[in-house]
C-alpha cells in the first residue's frame, strides 16, 4: 500500500447524497497490540473495533470522543475502542482468554452481548445508542445501529490481520431529492461495495480500492488525515481520580501501603504517589501573600 498507513480519508459521490470513509491502521494498531498480549482471534476483533471507531470519528464535529464498546457474557467480557476528534485512538479488551480455544466468531467470543456507541462532545450533552450484538459480524451490527437510531442506510466493510486493520463505510445522507434517484444511486453504490474482498482491503491502497469499486462513478476523495495511538491519561487526571475517592480512604491506603501505584489500563503508564504526595494532594500549600 502503504502510503495510506494510519490514515482516514473522506469521500463523496458527486451528484448524489452518499458520503464515505476509508481507513487503514498499521503502526497505531501495532502500538496498541504491543501493550497487551492478546490471543490471535482477539487481536483480529480488536482491529475491527479500531477500524470501525476510526470510520465513525467523522461524527465528531467539535472536540470530544466517540466510543464503540461491547459487553458480553462470553470469554470476552469487554472490548472497547475510542477515537478523539483529533484522530487519537486507544482501546482495550478484557476477558478470560484461557477459555478461547477453538472460538472465533463474534457470538462465540462475546456470547450474549450489547453494542454501545457513545458520543461525548466536549462541553455538550453525552449521547449513547445501544443495540444487541446478535449479527454475525461487527459491521452488520453497526449497520443495524444506524438504521435503527438514525434511519440512515449504511454499509460497512471491516477486516484485519496481524499487521493491519482496515475499514470502508458508505452512507446515504438525509435529502429531499428525487426518491427514485436516491434509491437507484444507493442500490448501485452499495452493490459495488459488496464486491470488495478482505484481501483487497488489506493489500490495496485507498485510491486503488476506490478505483476498483467506483471508477465509473463521479467520486471526490479528500486529503488523508493521520491516525495515531495516544492515551488521554495524565498525572492530573489520576490525581483527580484519587480526590474523588475521598480523603479518608486515600489517606488510609497511603498509610497502609506507603506508596500508591496506579496503572493506566489503556497504556500501562504507571503513576506513583508517596505519602508526601498524598498529603499535598489533600492539603495543598497555601499561596504566600506579599
Amino acid at each position: 500500500m502503504k502510503n495510506n498507513n494510519d490514515t482516514l480519508q473522506r469521500f463523496i459521490f458527486e451528484s448524489t447524497d452518499i458520503r464515505g470513509e476509508i481507513t487503514t491502521l498499521s503502526s497505531s494498531y501495532q502500538d496498541l497490540l504491543a501493550l497487551q498480549k492478546y490471543p490471535p482471534q482477539v487481536e483480529l476483533l480488536f482491529g475491527e473495533f479500531l477500524a470501525a471507531v476510526s470510520l465513525l470519528s467523522s461524527r465528531l464535529k467539535h472536540s470530544g470522543m466517540i466510543t464503540i464498546q461491547a459487553r458480553g457474557a462470553g470469554p470476552i467480557t469487554t472490548i472497547m475502542a475510542e477515537c478523539s476528534q483529533d484522530n487519537k485512538l486507544r482501546g482495550i479488551v478484557r476477558g478470560d482468554f484461557d477459555a478461547l480455544d477453538g472460538l472465533s466468531t463474534l457470538q462465540e467470543l462475546l456470547g450474549k452481548a450489547t453494542l454501545a456507541i457513545t458520543l461525548e462532545p466536549e462541553g455538550k450533552e453525552r449521547y449513547q445508542g445501544v443495540v444487541p450484538l446478535d449479527e454475525e459480524y461487527l459491521s452488520s451490527c453497526l449497520e443495524f445501529y444506524f438504521y435503527q437510531s438514525e434511519q440512515l442506510p449504511t454499509k460497512i466493510k471491516l477486516t484485519s490481520d496481524a499487521n493491519t486493520a482496515t475499514g470502508l463505510l458508505i452512507q446515504q445522507l438525509p435529502s429531499s431529492g428525487d426518491l427514485d434517484k436516491r434509491q437507484e444511486d444507493w442500490q448501485r453504490v452499495s452493490n459495488l461495495l459488496e464486491t470488495l474482498s478482505s484481501d483487497e482491503q488489506l493489500q490495496l491502497s485507498h485510491n486503488d480500492q476506490l478505483y476498483r469499486l467506483f471508477h465509473e462513478q463521479d467520486l471526490l476523495l479528500f486529503d488523508p488525515t493521520a491516525m495515531q495511538f495516544s492515551c488521554s491519561c495524565s498525572r492530573q487526571r489520576t490525581e483527580n481520580a484519587l480526590l474523588s475517592l475521598g480523603r479518608k480512604d486515600v489517606l488510609e491506603l497511603s498509610a497502609e501501603q506507603g506508596l500508591i501505584m496506579i496503572n493506566c489500563q489503556f497504556c500501562s503508564q504507571e503513576y506513583r504517589f508517596t505519602t508526601a504526595d498524598v498529603n499535598q494532594l489533600f492539603d495543598p500549600p497555601q499561596p504566600l501573600l506579599h
